[in-house]
Formats: structure tokens, C-alpha cells, sequence
């Protein structure tokens, strides 16, 4: 069914003009004033929505297979659409690890069979992420892998690491990195700093971050082929991609909201829903993104979405598991301390969670633009409400932003022209 969107706030990539958005076979046909619906389309009044191009995060974990007590890829799929996100792109640490094309094709059928957003598998770069030997990556990339990555765990042999950048280059896929160093992190769960030795939790330096990020760089600029930084935190990591960006190295990077809404503060009442990794950083690592993030050295913002079972939290904080249910607040985060406090501009917004991720990955998507998908979300900038973890989509009730108020309710969010998702009250 084709979809009329009327009077809908479009965003053009500069500002907002009320237009409609005429949908058709599911790409957008038109745009523009007063359009009619024809015979059997849908039609859904936008009155006091922004429309956006879908948002993109090319960086969650939908725990299927291997760990659906956690999240799956349907549990995942609606936390997904409900946080306004029109694509995802899944990280390979599932059971078994994503490493071959049978591994990519199971998740593009499991995306086919739930019909919500669209998912778009990241293929392991080792096999079975023991940094020993190179997944199938390019029976990996015929399968429909839109990049590789050992997410979770750095690729420590520098020269494995050339060997893939080198090799999936060949397949026109990057390498996006965590980056940390194995040796140097050596149990740590927390900042390494004021706060950790007033805690008695083990700390991470900085520079477990910082080394991996220095040698992604050095590849990226002596090979020439571009790489991409996960989850960046710290100052130093910030400026040393910039300094690369300055040389021209073909870097780009990636943050997290809780790493510009949070500091290791918040870890010092032993709340698990705290403990991520890489772990929250000090006031002048979260200024230091946020400039990132202002200046262009910072591409993208992702959630890293980490659902857990309660089991996983409700533990001592050495041993609980790392990681935040990021998909249903990252845009209201990322909104009201972003863009509603003038560090960045609407349009900065836009480029960071959708169309710079669709550039990176070369994905459909990022613009309202006639022939493009019909991807759109639409929201209500007006709009304050307060995080409840408890009515999450995502099995993953874990997150620190239980009961904060925030600003920007996703009010719908269409996939090829189809409503995937609709907040109460709105009709159609």
C-alpha cells in the first residue's frame, strides 16, 4: 500500500519546509504542497512532526543467535522502530559468532521472517573472534555483510589486522575497530582515576583505548584504505583522530550518548547499569566528544546496544556483564543535551545518525529525497517525557537513563513506505 505523509515538518538537509511526502512501491515519489492521495493509499497527518530520513546505527547487538534470553532479532527489530531507527547494523559476537556467509544469511532471512527495520549483518573479521585467522569475508560480503568487525574484542596481531584491512578493501567493506588493548585492560571495569580508587574497582587507562586507536590510524594512512573507530571516549583518542582527519588519513569515528550525557560520577553508587565497556571517562573525556562530535572529528552517533538479562545486572560489579539498552533513548539523548542545548545544529544531528552512517557503510538512506526508500521517522520535538525502562521493547531493561527527562518523542517510523511503528495517539 502506498502512503501519503501530510504536513509533515521535511527536513531538506539545510531546514524545514510543511510538505507531504508521497510514497509509492516504497520509495518516495514526490514531495511537496497539497498532494493528493490516490485510490487506496494510506494517508497519515503529520501536523507538528519532523520528518526525518530514517535513523541509521551501525553499531547494536541483537544477540541471535546464541543469547535470545538477552534480545533476538524480532525483540531487537521493535526496540529498534521504536527508538526511530529505520536500520540497524549487528555486531558478529553472537553463538555462534558471525563468520561465514551461512552466519550473514541466517540474519537477513531472520530480518525478512520479523519484517520491522532493516537489519544489516557486520560480519566477524577472525574466525570465531579469535584474532588467529580471517573469516570468509568475501563470501561474507556476497552474502550481504556491510562490514567487519571484531566488536568486543580488539584484533591484537597488527598484522592480521593489515591482512583484513587489506582483504576486505578488495570487497569494498571497512574495518570498524574496538579498540582496546588486551593486555593493558586486564580486568578492568571502570576509569582508571580519582573515582576508581575511591570505589576499589579495578580501573582502565585511557591508554588501553588510545594505543589501539593510534595503531588503527597508522594502518589506515600507511596502506591507504579507510578504516572506522568504534565507541570513542577519551580526549586523547578524540584529538588523535583528529590530527589523522588533518593529515588525511581516511578515518572516521563513532560515539555513544552515554559518553557525552555521563561520567564515571555515576559508577561511584555501584549500580550496574553503569558498567559498559569501553567504561565512562571523566568531564573532560565528555567535553572532548562533545567538541568531537561539533567539529566533524566524531562522524557518527550509535547506541552499541547491549541488551541484558536482569541476571546479568543484578550481580556484583566485578562480575556483571558490560553494556547498555541504547536503541529507545538515543535520540531523545541525544536531542535534548545535544541539539535542544545549541551544542550542535538540527542538521549536525541529522548527518550524525543518519546520513553520515549511510555514507560510512554505503547504505541506502540518509536523505528525503525523491527515488530514495521510503524510510522516514517522524517526531515531536516538543514533546517531553521520562525514560521507563520498564516499558522498553528490548528485553534489555539495562540502562542508566531510567527515569530522566528528555525531549523528542519518535512518534512513527516508516520502513519502505510501510508504518512500522506508531506512538499511542497517533492515527492514520
Amino acid at each position: 500500500m502506498d502512503l501519503l505523509i501530510k504536513n509533515a515538518a521535511v527536513f531538506d538537509g539545510d531546514g524545514f519546509t510543511e510538505e507531504d511526502i508521497y510514497i509509492e512501491s516504497g520509495d518516495v515519489k514526490k514531495i511537496g504542497p497539497s498532494l493528493k492521495a490516490e485510490k487506496g493509499c494510506r494517508v497519515l497527518d503529520a501536523k507538528g512532526m519532523i520528518a526525518l530520513p530514517g535513523l541509521i546505527d551501525m553499531h547494536v547487538h541483537l544477540r541471535e543467535p546464541g543469547f535470545e534470553g538477552k534480545e533476538d532479532i524480532e525483540s531487537g527489530s521493535e526496540a529498534a522502530v521504536a527508538g526511530g531507527f529505520t536500520q540497524v547494523c549487528c555486531m558478529p559476537n553472537t553463538d555462534p559468532v558471525c563468520d561465514s556467509a551461512v552466519g550473514v544469511s541466517y540474519i537477513k532471512y531472520r530480518q525478512a521472517e520479523v519484517g520491522l527495520c532493516r537489519i544489516n549483518p557486520i560480519g566477524a573479521i577472525t574466525k570465531g573472534q579469535k584474532g588467529e585467522a580471517l573469516a570468509d569475508i568475501g563470501k561474507m560480503a556476497k552474502a550481504g555483510a556491510v562490514a567487519i568487525s571484531d566488536d568486543g574484542k580488539s584484533v591484537m596481531n597488527s598484522k592480521m589486522m593489515r591482512l583484513a584491512m587489506e582483504y576486505a578493501s578488495g570487497f569494498g567493506l571497512k574495518c570498524l575497530c574496538h579498540c582496546e588493548d588486551a593486555n593493558l585492560s586486564d580486568g578492568g571495569v571502570v576509569n582508571e582515576g580519582y573515582n576508581s580508587t575511591l570505589s576499589g574497582l579495578k580501573g582502565q587507562l585511557r591508554a588501553v583505548e588510545d594505543i589501539m586507536i593510534a595503531r588503527e590510524i597508522a594502518l589506515s594512512e600507511s596502506l591507504g584504505i579507510p578504516t572506522h573507530i568504534c565507541h570513542v571516549t577519551t580526549y586523547s583518542g578524540v584529538e588523535l583522530i583528529r590530527e589523522a582527519k588533518r593529515r588525511g588519513v581516511p578515518v572516521t569515528a563513532e560515539t555513544c550518548p552515554h559518553y557525552f550525557t555521563l561520567t564515571d560520577d555515576v559508577t561511584l553508587d555501584y549500580n550496574t547499569n553503569t558498567k559498559v565497556n569501553p567504561p565512562l571517562r571523566e568531564e573532560k573525556d565528555r567535553l572532548a566528544v562533545i567538541e568531537g562530535l561539533k567539529d566533524g572529528t566524531i562522524d557518527c552517533i550509535v547506541t552499541d546496544h547491549a541488551p541484558h538479562s536482569v541476571k546479568d545486572k543484578e550481580v556484583e560489579y566485578d562480575v556483571a556483564a558490560f553494556g547498555f539498552s541504547g536503541l529507545e533513548t538515543s535520540f531523545a539523548l541525544s536531542y535534548t543535551y545535544l541539539v535542544k542545548t545549541g551544542v550542535i545544529t538540527f542538521k549536525k544531528l541529522v548527518e550524525l545518525m543518519s546520513s553520515n552512517p549511510a555514507k560510512i557503510l554505503g547504505l541506502k538512506g540518509g536523505s528525503i529525497t525523491c527515488g530514495n526508500p521510503g524510510d522516514i521517522t517522524l517526531v515531536n520535538v516538543d514533546e517531553r517525557y521520562t525514560v521507563d525502562s520498564s516499558k522498553f521493547r528490548s528485553k534489555g531493561k539495562n540502562t542508566p537513563f531510567d527515569g530522566w527527562e528528555v525531549w523528542g518523542k519518535i512518534k512513527a517510523t516508516i520502513v519502505d513506505g510501510d508504518i512500522k511503528y506508531m506512538d499511542e495517539g497517533i492515527e492514520s
